[in-house]
């Protein structure tokens, strides 16, 4: 029966594509790609939602849809970044963002939400201010535990199936990156390299795979830089411990090559960079077949 009430547009708040058969112990996760507004954010942005938007590693789930396909489970976010960011502890915020007392275990000093950049984004990437009002931290905490927390229960336990069938685990972290550093950013107003590869300077992932993903790249044509500028986030430090078998590698691409950044569309170059990212999900998954798994 319809009760009448609206259905709440972000349940579920992730979604989880499953190979029909498990060939090798990897999640690919997209966890910036959620396109799905809810309309209170929207009434109390400032800003209009493209610029919104531009915050969205828009795509990167579709770049990567091959990993179900060669046998490994793709887990996404429905939900925007600028609304909730799973890519940063769980609770790092700002207390200029709020009207009320935030408790003590709130993530104060994070220099990510002091630049506006936590769990709760005060800006989007440009560096603009998205709401017109401050939060209560009640409505933080709905979002975090309703949308952040299911996001990494779910990719923790993709990961522990993993480890019942495999000794190692990878979990590969698809992201997306403009294509000119931003005026926060250490590499301001310089053109950015196709691909960055983030193992957190070698400590969330084993050299051998970072190595591999780079030559299969780099013989596609494409130029590649290590950790510079982005070396990992929350998401590759936090699971990214090969000492015990479980690897992260955060993988960033240059959102020129497959979108018209401004329009958030895709170009058409976006089909030849599938089969591509096609050959590097396939690489992926053999290496950790044949090595990684064999060597925890």
């Amino acid at each position: 029966m319809d009760s009448g009430l609206p259905s709440d547009p972000l349940h579920p708040p992730i979604e989880v594509i499953a190979p029909t058969h498990y060939a090798a112990p990897v999640v690919f996760a997209s966890p910036h790609s959620g396109s799905i507004y809810p309309a209170s954010f929207l009434a109390a942005a400032q800003l209009d939602p493209v610029t919104l938007r531009r915050s969205e590693d828009a795509f990167i789930d579709e770049l990567f849809t091959s990993a179900p396909t060669l046998g490994m489970p793709l887990i996404k976010a429905r939900f925007p970044r600028a609304y909730v960011d799973v890519n940063r502890e769980p609770w790092e915020l700002d207390p200029a963002m709020f009207t009320d007392h935030l408790p003590d275990y709130v993530n104060r000093a994070s220099p990510r939400a002091h630049a506006g950049l936590g769990t709760i984004a005060r800006v989007v990437a440009a560096g603009r201010e998205i709401y017109r009002g401050k939060l209560r931290f009640a409505e933080a905490k709905r979002r975090v535990e309703t949308l952040y927390m299911p996001y990494h229960d779910r990719l923790e336990a993709l990961l522990r199936e993993m480890r019942a069938r495999w000794a190692g685990t990878v979990l590969v972290d698809c992201h997306s990156m403009p294509s000119v550093g931003g005026t926060r950013d250490r590499d301001a107003g310089r053109r950015r390299l196709d691909f960055v590869l983030g193992d957190c300077h070698g400590q969330s992932c084993a050299s051998s795979l970072v190595d591999r993903v780079e030559k299969v790249l780099c013989d596609l044509g494409y130029t590649v830089a290590r950790n510079d500028p982005y070396a990992g986030g929350f998401t590759t430090r936090h699971y990214g411990r090969p000492q015990d078998g479980r690897h992260a590698l955060q993988i960033e691409i240059n959102r020129a090559l497959y979108m018209d950044e401004q329009r958030i569309l895709p170009r058409p170059y976006f089909a030849t960079l599938s089969l591509h990212i096609a050959r590097v999900v396939g690489e992926i998954r053999d290496h950790a077949r044949t090595v990684l798994a064999q060597a925890a």
